[in-house]
């Protein structure tokens, strides 16, 4: 009788190998590692390949904090957030006839992937999202006008991951990356 070969570990993405890096910074910045500590952890982080080998290599560290989520909700008018503010995990941003202006470039992102979730259906919104940043649209659905974005070329590597989703009714979204 033939056996099956059993199918590979799977690897692991950059996303993963990026929440881990940023698990073992905060960790050392709390101090529950030494710095020695975290610059062996940070070299296995970095090298291995699959998920197994990198949970095994994160099971030292302190549960990981929970994803947080937040709502922004006005019926008409403006929804302003700029300057140092603290981004969560998920942001919900609900307006039924307001303008939404959202600008991170100086936001604190404690999170490698924050997912922004609209519900406008007849408002309109402008993101400014940091120069490094990677931005995804692809799960948002319009239904008038197409968002307004121009990826930068090429990307600049560490930057957050900004993923938009939602619906837009009657306004449009506008995306540009901060000058500086």
């Amino acid at each position: 009788m033939t056996s099956l070969p059993e199918d590979p570990p799977p690897r692991i993405s950059e996303a993963d190998r990026d929440t881990a890096v940023q698990r073992l910074q905060e960790a050392y910045a709390e101090g529950h590692i030494s710095h020695k500590e975290m610059d062996g952890l940070l070299h296995q982080a970095l090298t291995v390949t699959t998920h197994g080998e990198l949970v095994s290599t994160m099971v030292s560290l302190p549960a990981e904090k929970p994803a947080t989520t937040s709502t922004i909700a006005a019926a008409s008018g403006w929804i302003r957030r700029r300057g140092a503010w603290r981004v969560p995990r998920t942001l919900k941003v609900e307006s039924a006839f307001g303008k939404v202006k959202l600008d991170l470039s100086r936001a604190v992102f404690e999170h490698p992937v924050v997912d922004i979730e609209l519900q406008l259906p007849y408002g309109r919104a402008r993101i400014t999202v940091p120069r490094d940043a990677i931005v995804e649209i692809e799960d948002l659905r319009t239904e008038w006008k197409d968002p307004r974005y121009k990826p930068r070329r090429p990307t600049l590597p560490g930057g957050p991951r900004i993923r938009i989703s939602g619906v837009m009714g009657y306004g449009r979204l506008k995306i540009r990356h901060a000058r500086r």
